[in-house]
């Protein structure tokens, strides 16, 4: 197996940062992975009759995608903006930076989320740790009550309540919680923009598709063991990934000239910083899937294929310090990027 200490760490390997008999979260920020730059990853798993406290970000919008199970999200916005809605496996969420949210567990198994923030080292409020920062007197005046209501139920200190807690009492779902809600979007039953016969597939969940996206998107790509995603770069935008199925082998270029090359299982994270070319391709057994978050809503690349339609047979040439009849004879026609190619050649050693 071949190890990067630098574009890659595991995430199903990292201590849980909260862990209780109710559910755990496993964190991949910029103190972990330093290269990280405008994205961060969570694991959250909440078990039946569980919530993730409402909390709200400081610093970052926050995209979440049901990798198991059912969830009940609610939002509350500015100008009294309500959300609620439902989730299953395949679908996504969206939070902006600031709106107070939660998430339950609405079903008898386990819930399991994968959040990415837009930012390396997300911040946030947990809402009862707030209520220890005022006194009695003033959360008995913000909900009409006498402050001796209050006397023994604020927390004793900001940092006191846990990040997952059990229900108390049953699970209320609102009617209109099944309706469409624009922080909701159903990436797995979209059509995939891009779709290969026999190679692979993207679904894109970007501001295109998905308009309440501001500085983030997700591509969950699929490439079988024919189909390779060719060498590209993505200018102004960095890019994570997560592996949620099969083995893959990546290579990074940095500026300096240095590679990186490296093998991916499930559960790990990768991250390629802004224009750093690259390239995936599945190792075993038979195709892999990623779900890779941009810090763009609209992620563009440039490619190696339409590249070498753009500069021409005599400037490769010349640029690689090669006669020009050393080229192979014909270079396909690539006017617009494919994102995945045919493997025509065997896995390299």
């Amino acid at each position: 197996m071949l190890i990067s200490k630098l574009h890659k760490i595991s995430l199903l390997d990292q201590k849980p940062r909260f862990e209780s008999e109710h559910g755990s979260i496993q964190s991949i920020t910029a103190d972990s992975l330093p290269v990280l730059k405008n994205l961060s990853i969570e694991r959250v798993v909440l078990k039946p009759n569980a919530i993730r406290s409402p909390r709200w970000l400081v610093n970052a919008n926050e995209m979440g995608f049901v990798l198991k199970g059912k969830a009940l999200v609610s939002i509350l916005g500015t100008s009294n903006n309500f959300n609620a809605f439902t989730l299953t496996q395949g679908e996504m969420f969206h939070v902006k930076n600031g709106a107070l949210h939660h998430i339950e567990n609405a079903a008898d198994d386990d819930l399991e989320l994968l959040i990415a923030y837009r930012h390396e080292r997300p911040v946030d409020f947990g809402l009862a740790n707030s209520f220890a920062a005022f006194t009695p007197a003033v959360i008995g005046n913000t909900y009409d009550h006498d402050m001796r209501d209050w006397k023994s139920l604020i927390p004793k200190d900001t940092m006191g309540p846990k990040e997952i807690v059990k229900r108390q009492g049953p699970l209320k779902i609102p009617e209109h919680a099944h309706w469409p809600n624009p922080n909701k979007f159903n990436n797995a039953g979209m059509q995939p923009p891009v779709n290969w016969p026999n190679i692979g597939s993207a679904r894109t969940a970007r501001s295109q598709f998905w308009p309440a996206l501001e500085d983030m998107a997700m591509y969950n790509l699929l490439v079988l063991e024919d189909g390779m995603r060719e060498p590209h770069w993505h200018p102004l935008t960095g890019e994570m990934g997560y592996v949620e199925e099969g083995d893959a082998r990546m290579t990074v270029m940095d500026p300096d000239g240095s590679l990186d090359t490296f093998t991916l299982q499930k559960g790990d994270v990768y991250f390629i910083p802004a224009s750093f070319p690259h390239h995936i391709e599945c190792v075993k057994p038979d195709h892999i899937q990623f779900l890779i978050f941009f810090d763009q809503p609209m992620p563009q690349d440039v490619a190696f294929r339409t590249g070498a339609e753009l500069i021409g047979a005599d400037v490769l040439a010349s640029s690689l310090g090669v006669p020009l009849k050393a080229l192979p004879a014909k270079f396909p026609v690539a006017t617009a990027d494919p994102l995945i190619v045919a493997r025509k050649n065997p896995v390299d050693p």
